[in-house]
């Protein structure tokens, strides 16, 4: 991929994604898989003014060698050092930037449930530094190719040649075009205006049908609203924190939800796939998951906490998006769930309250907003869904017909 194109992405992370302001510090994380492109960034985001821009790599087979040889105790110890680094995130609140390029199988054949203990009991520790920051720092979501990420797209192509369409795909879907912050300007005000009407509906339900089975309910939170596109954080500063996106969403109201949902993507989570699933609600909850491949997990996702069996979004995502019309499935969270409608298991988000910036986290919670320490995405948008709302004042409006905006 020529240099000029990808220091053109690079630069549309920092200045579009995280939006880096002058004396800010920068903490970029990404595997080993594009050093290039991780300097290319790294110089872009000084030259947006950054002050300090570090880098923490990361690397599966590591990974994957900790959980095998690190007993749960050790594996679920939060030392001192790494709470005064959540501190000094909290005092200073850095701007984050994730590439995400991991090989969708690449933690295969992991201890899944060793894992899930350890994450259970390092959870409680994190989550006041985590509240504590929710909401004020800006975050960007983006992506690289990694070589086993685009074999598993592209498998008939040598890896270089593979690597190469990835990037292709990834460029193409993140809309770096000639001038890729007008293309964001127009993008943003498109989704900005969709949500706009979304909320002057004043919906009480969503209503989910699909010839595959799907039969679905899901209550809104009187104060909630959709969301899409960028977003402005506590500090004033306007970010896209997903690049690329195509939703509008909402976080629903913790214990509404009943029925049937059928995944149309496999979902990628903690490193393995999880296919051909489906959930089913009764009273918000998740009571029954099935899945042709890897149920055991999806089961261990649902259980992680209480709050993992209840959903934290819904997102509406036509099925003409830009990702969709590619043709590919990702493997990727960050693309697949901007290919279709998706829901999420676990938390929900704050800031989807009307004037959520002036209550507490608590407050938000307490209005409907899920609690937990998991938030997990999965597909459910295809040619075949219809979405009706019910409004509070008793009418039923047509939002999504066979996958696409029915307005």
């Amino acid at each position: 991929m020529k240099q000029t194109i990808l220091r053109k992405y690079a630069r549309l992370i920092a200045r579009v994604g995280v939006n880096v302001q002058k004396g800010q510090d920068v903490i970029i994380v990404c595997e080993l898989d594009q050093p290039r492109f991780v300097e290319l960034l790294v110089d872009e985001c000084y030259k947006a003014g950054a002050r300090e821009v570090r880098v923490e790599f990361h690397h599966q087979p590591l990974e994957k060698l900790h959980v095998r040889h690190q007993s749960v105790t050790t594996m679920a110890k939060v030392e001192e050092w790494e709470k005064a680094r959540l501190q000094h995130y909290v005092d200073t609140l850095p701007c984050r930037i994730y590439l995400a390029s991991e090989d969708p199988d690449g933690l295969k054949g992991v201890n899944q449930k060793k894992v899930a203990k350890a994450g259970q009991k390092r959870y409680p520790i994190i989550k006041p530094y985590r509240d504590a920051m929710d909401n004020k720092y800006q975050w960007c979501i983006a992506a690289v190719p990694g070589a086993a990420w685009a074999k598993k797209l592209f498998p008939e192509l040598p890896k270089g040649r593979a690597v190469e369409k990835l990037w292709e795909a990834i460029l193409f879907t993140s809309r770096v075009t000639e001038d890729p912050v007008a293309a964001w300007e127009a993008h943003n005000k498109d989704l900005h205006d969709r949500c706009e009407y979304l909320n002057g509906l004043g919906i009480a339900e969503l209503r989910y049908k699909g010839a595959n089975g799907t039969d679905l309910t899901v209550g809104m939170i009187p104060e909630g609203e959709f969301k899409g596109g960028g977003d402005t954080s506590l500090q004033g500063i306007f970010f896209n924190p997903n690049i690329p996106t195509e939703e509008c969403f909402i976080s629903p109201m913790r214990g509404k939800a009943d029925g049937i949902v059928y995944a149309t993507k496999p979902l990628s989570y903690q490193g393995q796939l999880i296919e051909n699933f489906s959930v089913r609600f009764e009273n918000g909850k998740a009571v029954e998951v099935k899945a042709e491949r890897n149920q055991a997990l999806l089961e261990q996702m649902i259980s992680m906490d209480e709050g993992a069996a209840y959903l934290g979004e819904c997102a509406l995502v036509p099925v003409n998006s830009p990702i969709s019309e590619s043709g590919l499935l990702f493997y990727e969270t960050l693309f697949d769930e901007n290919a279709a409608c998706h829901l999420a298991l676990g938390a929900g988000f704050a800031d989807t309250i009307k004037g959520f910036e002036n209550k507490t986290l608590d407050e938000c919670r307490k209005l409907g907003i899920n609690e937990s320490m998991i938030h997990v995405d999965f597909m459910i948008g295809y040619e075949g869904l219809d979405i009706d709302a019910v409004t509070r004042d008793g009418r039923t409006v047509p939002i999504f017909r066979g996958g696409k905006w029915a307005f």
